[in-house]
């Protein structure tokens, strides 16, 4: 499952992946976008795949249906973070993981940063702290977390703040 899949480019490449065996979903809210990776997948003969419009807060997919779920910077743009969080570890399989790559905010990103397009076009306008994070990533269920890649904190408006690529897994007994 790719949150916040766009035209669909990471589906397609998961689609050849997992084969004909597997399937992949692709979840977004821009209905453009998602016609644009519907006709991609057409014009390439790409069954294995379904794009679905849905704020990633209410995924519309089975408990325990995914293996993976992959995101690229989107899950800050959302307003409830904690619920999108929630939502991942709930379509997991148990022992499935996710690979995230977002941006964190070393601290509370100022009001005036929330609603301006520059700041929301970065992907920093709705960033947490660290600690905030990874604290909802816990009180979703994960307990195996790991950062992947994380960059030196740099300048955003009046913040500084610090990308990332971070993993967990789906505990196996839960």
């Amino acid at each position: 499952v790719d949150l916040g899949s766009g035209r669909g480019t990471d589906v397609m490449r998961l689609a050849e992946t997992v084969g004909e065996s597997g399937f992949v979903y692709g979840i977004d809210i821009s209905d453009g976008m998602l016609q644009k990776a519907v006709n991609t997948a057409e014009r390439l003969g790409i069954k294995n795949v379904r794009f679905i419009n849905s704020p990633r807060e209410k995924i519309p997919l089975k408990d325990c249906i995914a293996d993976l779920v992959i995101s690229n910077c989107t899950i800050n743009h959302s307003s409830d973070k904690q619920a999108v969080w929630n939502e991942v570890f709930r379509i997991l399989k148990k022992g499935g993981r996710f690979v995230v790559s977002d941006i964190y905010s070393l601290n509370t990103v100022p009001e005036e940063y929330r609603n301006d397009p520059v700041a929301v076009s970065e992907c920093w306008a709705g960033s947490v702290t660290r600690d905030e994070y990874l604290g909802q990533l816990q009180k979703a269920g994960f307990k195996t977390i790991k950062v992947i890649e994380e960059s030196t904190p740099y300048e955003k408006g009046k913040i500084v703040v610090s990308s990332w690529t971070i993993t967990g897994i789906k505990p196996s007994w839960n």
